[in-house]
């Protein structure tokens, strides 16, 4: 079978259908490729992942309808706590401490459960006329064709468009197919992920504790629960995950601490391995890369989505500012105008979280007196604090039409 759309999308996650909304609100014609079935991407089943998303991103959801639907299930973040410390001694005197007060918009993101928001998005896409969905494919081929390109299924099937663009995460067979290589590196770290349940409400209040090993960020979600995402070195990880529950929970409890009194797991238990990936190009011969196809960097600042979500309004906003102009869309100074909007951002993102890792997980006694100075001196400064808030929630640089929350 050899089908024609304007638009093929490789990768059902969720920057693949936030940019397929986002095009067919413009009125694109778009395809979605993804591996697995409907029902495994729907499936309600809590696996214990959720995202921090920034404002920025919220109003993009919001913007492309699919905010709606999960608001219910959001929980605002109204404070972020910042400390550095070791497993069973508590924090440093010194910490950040970051408050949506400051700020006029509101929260500065909120947290939200991977169920709930890649079911939001497939409900979307499925009542999109402009959307047609190919679930349980994979792409085995692509190649250019007159004036566009074509992807080749395992099923057989191929189908034809005039954009390809990649959305298929660090290990993109779109990127790798088209002969983009990557920059990058392991950080020799684990990230434990599972979702908790406590005693004490958290009170909209996130909190990243710096230890030697590495981040734990213990993210608020709805109810008297948290996401987890802790990271340890990969031997130590991997040996703490291979324990039963009530193993995993003593490990835990001297790094969590005892502020919101008894914990117990509420899901599954995930381990992902920690690196930074990036494209050496986010285009090529009528493709685009977005999301993790073209920048993987360390989870230390939850911006992974917020990062793609961004590419996604980047990319659809200067599509359909070249279909107004009556340019081709997949031509290369169109596409050049995506990369050159994002890639500074993207580079700068990764040297910072980079830069961070390495900062704040070590136990030299001089880098640690210097970073615990450092985070008291921006706390005592309001201006520099709100800065840091306005980055947090996404606030800041050349923002496009979608994080405005305004269609594209």
């Amino acid at each position: 079978m050899n089908r024609s759309t304007d638009i093929l999308v490789v990768g059902g996650g969720l920057n693949g259908p936030a940019l397929a909304l986002a095009l067919a609100q413009a009125g694109f014609p778009v395809t979605v490729i993804d591996a697995l079935a409907e029902d495994t991407r729907k499936d309600a089943g809590f696996d214990g992942r959720a995202y921090a998303l920034a404002l920025a991103s919220q109003r993009l959801l919001s913007a492309i309808g699919v905010w709606e639907a999960v608001a219910d299930e959001a929980q605002p973040m109204l404070e972020i706590k910042v400390s550095d410390g070791r497993a069973g001694e508590g924090p440093s005197p010194f910490f950040l401490h970051f408050d949506h007060g400051e700020i006029e918009e509101g929260p500065m993101g909120y947290m939200v459960e991977d169920r709930h928001l890649r079911r939001a998005f497939l409900d979307a896409m499925d009542a999109s006329p402009l959307i047609t969905q190919v679930n349980g494919s994979r792409v085995v081929g692509q190649h250019g064709t007159p004036g566009g390109v074509s992807v080749d299924l395992d099923n057989g099937d191929r189908l034809d468009g005039a954009l390809l663009v990649g959305c298929d995460g660090r290990l993109s067979g779109t990127a790798s197919r088209a002969g983009i290589r990557r920059t990058g590196w392991d950080y020799g770290q684990t990230a434990l992920v599972c979702a908790i349940s406590h005693e004490m409400p958290h009170e909209g209040i996130a909190h990243q504790f710096f230890m030697p090993p590495g981040p734990l960020a213990i993210l608020p979600l709805t109810g008297n629960r948290s996401s987890i995402v802790w990271s340890e070195r990969t031997a130590e990880a991997l040996r703490i995950n291979a324990l039963d529950d009530a193993g995993y929970l003593e490990m835990l409890r001297p790094r969590f601490g005892d502020f919101l009194g008894e914990i117990g797991l509420a899901g599954a238990r995930f381990t992902y391995p920690l690196g930074l990936s990036l494209a050496n190009s986010f285009i090529g011969e009528r493709l685009a890369l977005v999301g993790d196809a073209a920048h993987g960097v360390h989870p230390i600042a939850g911006q992974g989505l917020n990062a793609g979500l961004r590419d996604v309004a980047a990319l659809a906003e200067v599509l359909a500012d070249a279909s107004r102009r009556g340019e081709d869309m997949g031509g290369r100074q169109v596409l050049e105008r995506y990369q050159q909007w994002r890639r500074f951002d993207t580079a700068t993102l990764a040297l910072a979280t980079d830069a961070f890792n390495r900062l704040f997980s070590n136990d030299n006694p001089l880098l640690r007196l210097g970073r615990d100075i450092g985070m008291g001196l921006v706390n005592a400064a309001p201006a520099l604090r709100r800065t840091f808030i306005r980055e947090a929630a996404g606030l800041t640089g050349d923002l496009p039409r979608l994080m405005q929350g305004k269609r594209v």
